[in-house]
């Protein structure tokens, strides 16, 4: 098994200063050769049934997706836009899963239009209504079950089942429901799905998880009475951020977890079988460079006052974490005969809590002008942050391939941000206040 790391390190080989000389700072950069390599490691030990669906609230940047798509991952979205993203990355509608608490009636419309593989349904008011628009629009409709499983799971960053939650069905509402199926009139239930958690970073905890969820959905399907034609096992793989984490290893994952696939591959040759991921694919590829601006001292305490921070990189502040703890950071460039002393790396917003490092380990000589990294960025960075925020706005994002580098995204501009807003000049309705003199 792999060695616990002391601190997760980078990966990748892209040129950060090259690249933020072209295209500037704050950026975020994707190396798609570490997402090809970490894409290729799990498919090719994985078992041929276990179909992989790339996640694209991780990060829905349509290159990143598209690169994802040709190396052979399907998708699954959860809103109008990552639907029209992903058919954009030349995924085919029939590849596309879509899931979400809060569907809006135009985004079950469209899934029914577009002929998504299945539609995952969270509550039983969802079903009855994609079975009303199903009636209305004369679309067939493919109905996955997402259930909030009676038992819950260790080792997970994030738990998803065993408790009250606005996801999903709960198992124990579907069992005292056997007619469920039978009053559907143009919906068809096809399968289950069930999220268990994320960053789950113990393999036998998939493992576990992936056999529970197997015969969760074999023990639905006979009591509900609907053929079992799609599993969905959630995913939840985990990425080591932080000290005394590590990674899993695809190694020991896959062969303990692929003869629970062909078991029940043997007892349903025909189901399609499916594992979601996101962080797990796009993590380690992403890198969030911003520029120090200004270094100072306050109270005993270095600062190093950056460019960007946690409008862009909110995830390395320890959301969705009971404890905040650093990602693993560096300044690019060439080692210097520096010590590495702390310090607390800020943005540029207007709060105290836009602190992205605090007491991180950086050479004492860090200047204006210097770059600083923050590794293993590719899932959850910008689009899970308040980028608007004093109005910065988003970041370039860059993808990286071999020697190449590609603006995927470019940074927004005041006139972006601005062409959003509709100012109308009230002043003519108002009466001017006037200071009052004491």
């Amino acid at each position: 098994m792999t060695a616990t790391p002391s601190r997760p390190g980078p990966t990748g080989t892209a040129d950060l200063a090259a690249v933020a000389e072209e295209f500037g700072t704050p950026v975020y950069v994707y190396d798609g050769d570490v997402l090809a390599a970490n894409y290729r490691a799990l498919r090719e030990r994985l078992h041929p049934a276990l179909g992989i669906f790339y996640s694209l609230k991780a990060n829905p940047n349509v290159s990143v997706c598209g690169l994802l798509h040709a190396l052979g991952a399907n998708a699954e979205v959860s809103s109008l836009t990552e639907l029209r993203t992903a058919l954009a990355a030349g995924v085919a509608p029939q590849d596309v899963l879509f899931l979400g608490p809060g569907k809006s009636r135009d985004e079950l419309v469209a899934c029914l239009d577009s002929g998504v593989r299945a539609i995952i349904v969270e509550s039983l008011p969802e079903l009855a209504l994609v079975d009303e628009l199903a009636r209305a629009t004369g679309r067939p409709a493919r109905v996955v079950l997402r259930v909030n499983p009676s038992f819950s799971v260790k080792g997970s960053g994030l738990t998803m089942g065993g408790k009250p939650r606005q996801f999903g069905i709960d198992e124990q509402q579907l069992l005292d429901a056997p007619d469920l199926c039978a009053g559907l009139i143009a919906a068809r239930v096809v399968g289950v799905q069930v999220y268990m958690g994320t960053r789950i970073l113990d393999e036998g905890t998939i493992v576990e998880n992936t056999a529970r969820i197997f015969e969760l959905a074999e023990r639905l399907a006979a009591r509900l009475g609907f053929p079992l034609e799609l599993v969905d096992v959630g995913g939840g793989l985990g990425v080591a951020y932080f000290e005394r984490e590590r990674d899993l290893d695809v190694d020991v994952l896959t062969a303990a977890l692929n003869p629970v696939v062909e078991a029940f591959v043997e007892r349903h040759p025909g189901t399609d079988l499916v594992m979601e991921l996101g962080r797990y694919l796009v993590a380690l590829c992403g890198t969030y460079v911003a520029r120090v601006r200004y270094v100072k001292e306050s109270m005993g305490e270095r600062f190093a006052v950056a460019d960007g921070g946690t409008n862009h990189h909110m995830a390395a502040v320890g959301i969705g974490s009971f404890v905040k703890r650093n990602f693993p950071m560096r300044r690019v460039g060439p080692a210097t005969a520096a010590e590495d002393v702390p310090w607390n790396v800020t943005g540029p917003l207007c709060t105290p809590n836009d602190t992205i490092g605090k007491a991180v380990p950086l050479p004492a000589d860090l200047a204006p002008g210097d770059l600083v990294a923050v590794d293993r960025s590719g899932a959850y960075g910008a689009t899970a942050s308040p980028v608007h925020f004093l109005s910065h706005g988003y970041p370039a994002e860059v993808l990286t391939l071999g020697d190449e580098a590609f603006l995927v995204r470019h940074a927004d501009t005041p006139d972006d941000l601005l062409s959003r807003q509709v100012f109308h000049d009230l002043g003519a309705r108002v009466e001017p206040v006037a200071a009052v003199v004491p």
